[in-house]
């Protein structure tokens, strides 16, 4: 795990620690000293730690004029024990709707599993961003991840769907993924 880097090439572009409007605006972190880990085991230096013990993510672009951010994720999203749904909406999801953004998406492909608890933060997200025309996709999150969230009926407040869930999102530039995405859920709507 500690070799799972976040994507980093569109770090020319968008660096959140820079960002004041980020909620990681000033963080350091070190390309060399390994502290966090998942399971004991260590993760990159890179990863942003927001309150959970077990998941890490890092804000990997946010585009103010457009209104999205791209969010990738490692670890475990436990909302049963350590209900990281609550951290990630008050300290991260918060700070950035108040900045105007209004369309996430979510990377999971290295979210090992998934602990539902409660819907409540899930709900009011969704109310937030749907108000102002937004919407937040799960994308390339494990089958059995998905499953779960299925399970704890997640799907009424995120997207998620396999169509989802095989993107090539790394060939994109920011503002074409986030145009691609959204032409899919007009699809998948239409």
């Amino acid at each position: 795990m500690h070799d799972i880097e976040p994507f980093w090439k569109w770090r020319d572009r968008y660096i959140a620690e820079e960002d004041e409007r980020s909620p990681f605006y000033g963080r350091q972190s070190s390309e060399f000293e390994y502290s966090q880990t998942v399971y004991n085991y260590y993760i990159h230096p890179q990863w942003d730690e927001f309150g959970s013990a077990t998941l890490y993510l890092k804000v990997i672009f946010a585009d103010y004029r457009n209104q999205f951010a791209i969010i990738e994720f490692i670890g475990e999203w436990n909302d049963a024990i350590g209900n990281d749904i609550m951290f990630l909406k008050r300290d991260i999801i918060d700070v950035m709707l108040g900045a105007g953004i209004n369309k996430f998406v979510l990377i999971g492909e290295n979210v090992m599993n998934f602990h539902f608890s409660d819907s409540s933060y899930y709900e009011e997200w969704n109310d937030d961003v749907v108000s102002e025309g937004g919407w937040i996709i799960a994308l390339n999150f494990k089958k059995h991840v998905m499953d779960e969230m299925l399970n704890g009926d997640i799907h009424h407040y995120i997207y998620l769907h396999d169509r989802f869930s095989d993107v090539v999102w790394r060939k994109y530039q920011p503002v074409h993924l986030v145009r691609l995405l959204d032409d899919m859920l007009m699809k998948r709507l239409g």
